[in-house]
């Protein structure tokens, strides 16, 4: 059984290399590194191999050494019954029943060294799959619904973060500390901040993809621990920085966001994520075929439909975590457009590195090392926050000579 789990631990660390290589197969190609990687895999699969014929060797013993002790086991047996019956103990008869038991022992025994060879297997390979099941959420999970507290008469705002600090299991210092904001329905909240700022951090606990370490985050004026993810999450669209799409039809893919969406729905979500031109082009039109992970679109097109995912469900909250890096200024600028004349008026939040992005946000969150640095409109972090003046300078300069120039 421990050389059984070395064998697996060994094809493991196999098929991790090889998905690692196809899923980075143009940055090993654009480094020239394919004879490293090969030779890489040549190892761990050397490895792998010597590890199972040695396993191999040892497993094919236990039917030559069975059937050795079985016929050692007959020959003594013949040899001490042919005594016996010269002596007059025995009779013919009763020998030759013994040597029958004996065959059936030997057949039975024979099942019972396969049975052990592949018990084995499966006990090394179960144990495996059991530390998977046996994982625990960190999350604490709702089973039952619960009612939303009752705010009647107060003006609650939609999403609030309130004094909000937020760790990673064994991540040292906090990711987000002391983050309070509110942000009312129908808004729209640009966040921006420098790499490793806490930026999708901060998004990403309103999904409740991670819990907070103090303080709360509340939708609707309730906990979102206190809301089953089922209900949270139902409520919630959002757009992660990589874009992922599953092999299948256009039309599938959008329906993830919402599976009893009409083609109306659809269509309308493909018009407001600057997708429906693209998808009419295509052969096939929504049921024109995806590839995994939309190999056949270029990033700009994926993009655009996991925007679409997001929109067909029609959710309460939108969350565009920098999910339009890669279009260009016209159709950015056209999609912030048509998300804010969505007639459901959803609260966005609006993930971005480019202040263009998001200057026209209702309120804009400048994170700094998982504090906020700054909030306010686009035009007043100008004046005050020196943060988002280095952000937007940086990014505005070669404009700026050339005007000067």
């Amino acid at each position: 059984m421990p050389l059984y789990r070395r064998v697996q631990g060994a094809l493991e660390q196999v098929l991790g290399r090889v998905r690692q290589n196809l899923t980075g197969v143009r940055v090993i190609r654009a480094f020239h590194l394919e004879e490293s990687e090969t030779r890489n895999f040549d190892a761990d699969n050397d490895g792998l191999t010597k590890l199972q014929l040695f396993v191999g060797r040892i497993a094919s013993l236990t039917n030559p050494v069975t059937y050795i002790m079985i016929n050692v086991a007959l020959l003594v047996l013949l040899w001490t019954g042919a005594v016996r019956i010269d002596g007059g103990y025995l009779e013919q008869g009763q020998v030759v029943a013994l040597v029958n038991y004996m065959s059936q022992i030997l057949v039975e025994l024979i099942k019972l060294a396969n049975t052990i060879v592949l018990t084995t297997k499966a006990v090394a390979s179960g144990r495996r799959v059991q530390n998977v099941f046996e994982m625990t959420s960190s999350l604490d999970i709702m089973s039952e619904k619960t009612q939303p507290e009752d705010q009647a008469g107060t003006a609650v705002p939609k999403v609030a973060f309130d004094h909000v600090t937020m760790s990673y299991h064994n991540g040292g210092d906090p990711a987000l500390e002391e983050i309070h904001f509110e942000a009312k329905a129908g808004q729209t909240i640009g966040i921006i901040g420098g790499t490793g700022s806490g930026k999708s951090t901060l998004v990403h606990l309103i999904p409740r993809f991670y819990d907070v370490t103090e303080g709360a985050v509340r939708i609707d004026g309730q906990d979102v621990r206190s809301i089953p993810l089922e209900t949270l999450r139902s409520r919630i669209g959002i757009v992660l920085q990589k874009a992922v799409l599953f092999h299948g039809s256009i039309r599938e893919n959008l329906l993830w966001g919402n599976e009893d969406a009409s083609e109306e729905e659809i269509c309308q979500a493909l018009r407001d994520s600057q997708s429906w031109e693209f998808v009419q082009n295509k052969e096939g039109g929504l049921e024109a075929e995806i590839e995994q992970g939309g190999r056949n679109l270029s990033g700009g097109q994926r993009q655009r439909l996991t925007i679409a995912r997001a929109l067909v469900r029609k959710p309460e909250i939108l969350i565009l975590d920098d999910s339009t890096s890669a279009l260009d200024f016209a159709t950015d600028a056209k999609l912030r457009q048509a998300i804010r004349s969505l007639d459901y008026h959803p609260t966005v939040f609006i993930v971005s590195q480019r202040t263009s992005s998001i200057q026209y946000a209702d309120q804009i969150i400048v994170l700094d090392d998982g504090e906020i640095a700054g909030m306010g409109t686009h035009e007043a972090l100008l004046e005050h926050c020196e943060v988002y003046q280095e952000i937007h300078n940086s990014q505005y300069q070669d404009q700026s000579d050339r005007k000067g120039a």
